[in-house]
């Protein structure tokens, strides 16, 4: 749905901060630890596309903006708990993931990145809370 879902607020401050990252940034990946989940469940209660699963917060976990170049940008979640990903792109388009990583674990994969911001949500599959690193990477 590019028009935005009302439950996931693009305009909030990222709960974990935000980055200005361009092509051929280092360190690769750049690493962000997060408590993902949250209060509201993607699938139900938000008018998300229907890939879009797992308990996240209203605000953004982490904001990145981001001057693209040739290279694929890659978001991926690691942690013990089963972990989704929820991104609102530059185009205002969203993205989700469950299990693409493996293990549990989420990405998303952008071949042809777009300069602007991305605005990304770690969410758990489960109820509860977990611990978890957002990876931001250009390596395949």
């Amino acid at each position: 749905m590019a028009s935005g879902a009302p439950a996931q607020d693009v305009t909030k401050s990222a709960t974990y901060g935000e980055v200005r990252l361009s092509a051929g940034f280092t360190p690769d990946p750049y690493r962000v630890s997060v408590t993902a989940g949250g209060s509201i469940d993607a699938y139900q209660d938000t008018p998300l596309p229907a890939e879009c699963v797992g308990k996240v917060a209203e605000a953004p976990d982490f904001k990145v903006t981001y001057e693209a170049g040739r290279l694929p940008l890659v978001f991926r979640t690691l942690s013990s708990e089963d972990t989704t990903l929820i991104i609102n792109g530059p185009d205002g388009k969203w993205r989700c993931d469950d299990d693409s990583y493996g293990d549990g674990d989420a990405e998303v994969r952008f071949e042809k990145p777009r300069s602007g911001t991305y605005d990304v949500w770690i969410g758990t599959f489960g109820e509860n809370m977990a611990d978890a690193t957002l990876l931001i990477t250009e390596t395949p």
